[in-house]
């Protein structure tokens, strides 16, 4: 087994672990048809107290997150298949290896960046739509499915399922948010309609396996996998995706049958669970909870306590690893020097040794602005070894002089979504016009306040 397939492997066991018509044509045919204590650089994070007003960043702070986004966006440009659209789960920068394992959780934030990259002028709309249309005809007509669900990893060329992977929930939904978000902002009747198609195939009610929770997936080999998504953590974008289908939805029920565990940490508490910090971010880089609550929290200023939590807590750590600081924490599932580990806290998960991930800062960017930009741009501007063409590297250890020679789709994603979230609220606000989204979090009962 290679490295790039261990590194495959070992994250697909983590992630389980951690919570217990229009297609027949051409595209050019298609076009005839139609023609915080936020440190000073941010002068305002009023999110707790107007929490639909967008921070004021300084001119120094926007270049910045411009030249990552850009830098992201060159990923998803570059690592995704012109013919296919899907997007490689990862990419070694320093060699010349090329995998072709795509993720369709990568291929789901990749949808979403040609939506940033297009609005912002990163790429012509036509080369856009070109993208998002081979993405769509190909999840259509040719990517293996089964009740509409998408095997985890697959060839970036043929759609073959690799690594015997698992019909994956959680990544389906991460894909279908990125689909929605093509859907609502082009606006273009190819997209509409193919992207119509790939979401009321997909079967909500099958996953249930008469319970109330969903399943973690399916194989064909053993049937339903035994984990459910029954404790908070990025499960709230698949159920509200769910209850949200008009052609298959959950019932409302479903919402409240999973766990809401209130945590504590130096006099803060917030509802969280035993993994890490990614978990408060993947479904906030669509769904946008600002201002809203259901019966149980606002979980907008439920991921702002988690992640202040986090920053206090990694700079707790600094006494036993010294790279730790206020300019330098963060601590995510991620790669190591050891392999792909699902480390964080607090309390503390794995074997951490002073590795820092830079997608739990840049995932956190709307949550604290002020420290996590403090976070990167300290990486980018004192640890070269850590950035390079697409942006930040996974992961990197100062203490042991180790730098990451991959970037990692989904985390580079994230990355990219919450910087132009903090930035205008592109994402949210082109998502939230969905009547999926809005009939999702309508059923399950939040409101404004």
């Amino acid at each position: 087994m290679n490295e790039a397939k261990a590194n495959l492997l070992s994250r697909r066991q983590v992630f389980r672990q951690i919570v217990g018509a229009t297609a027949c044509l051409s595209f050019p045919e298609i076009l005839t048809q139609l023609q915080l204590e936020s440190q000073t650089t941010v002068k305002s994070t009023a999110k707790s107290t107007a929490p639909n007003a967008m921070p004021v960043l300084s001119s120094e702070d926007d270049h910045f997150l411009d030249d990552l986004e850009r830098a992201n966006f060159l990923y998803f440009w570059e690592q995704g298949s012109p013919n296919t659209g899907m997007v490689k789960d990862r990419c070694d920068v320093r060699a010349s290896r090329q995998d072709m394992a795509a993720s369709i959780a990568a291929t789901g934030f990749g949808l979403a960046a040609l939506c940033i990259g297009q609005q912002r002028g990163f790429i012509a709309k036509r080369e856009a739509l070109e993208r998002v249309f081979a993405t769509l005809r190909f999840l259509w007509k040719k990517l293996p499915n089964h009740r509409g669900f998408f095997y985890h990893f697959a060839n970036a060329e043929t759609g073959e399922r690799m690594f015997d992977s698992e019909v994956s929930s959680v990544d389906t939904a991460i894909l279908l948010c990125g689909v929605l978000t093509c859907r609502e902002h082009f606006r273009h009747p190819a997209v509409d309609q193919l992207a119509e198609l790939v979401f009321q195939r997909v079967d909500w009610s099958w996953l249930l396996e008469d319970t109330s929770v969903l399943g973690h997936g399916w194989t064909p080999e053993v049937g339903f996998l035994s984990s459910r998504w029954n404790d908070y953590s990025e499960l709230m974008m698949m159920y509200l995706l769910g209850m949200g289908s008009s052609a298959h939805p959950l019932g409302p029920d479903t919402w409240t049958a999973w766990k809401r565990t209130t945590f504590e940490y130096d006099g803060m508490r917030y509802i969280g669970s035993f993994a890490p910090l990614f978990v408060h971010q993947y479904p906030q880089a669509w769904f946008d909870f600002r201002g809203q609550r259901d019966k149980f929290a606002d979980y907008f200023l439920n991921s702002v306590t988690a992640t202040e939590v986090h920053r206090r807590w990694c700079l707790e750590l600094g006494k036993q690893f010294p790279d730790y600081g206020e300019d330098l924490w963060g601590i995510t599932a991620s790669d190591s020097q050891q392999g792909y580990v699902a480390w964080g806290g607090p309390p503390a998960m794995g074997p951490i040794d002073g590795t820092v991930v830079p997608s739990a800062a840049g995932g956190s960017l709307p949550f604290l602005p002020g420290p996590t930009l403090r976070v990167l741009k300290n990486i980018r501007n004192h640890f070269p070894g850590a950035w390079c063409k697409y942006g930040f590297v996974n992961a990197f250890n100062p203490l042991k002089n180790w730098y990451d020679t991959d970037v990692i789709g989904i985390d580079t994603g994230i990355t990219m979504l919450m910087a132009e979230n903090l930035r205008t609220g592109f994402v949210w606000e082109t998502f939230m016009k969905t009547p999926e989204a809005r009939r999702g979090m309508e059923r399950a009962g939040f409101q404004t306040y």
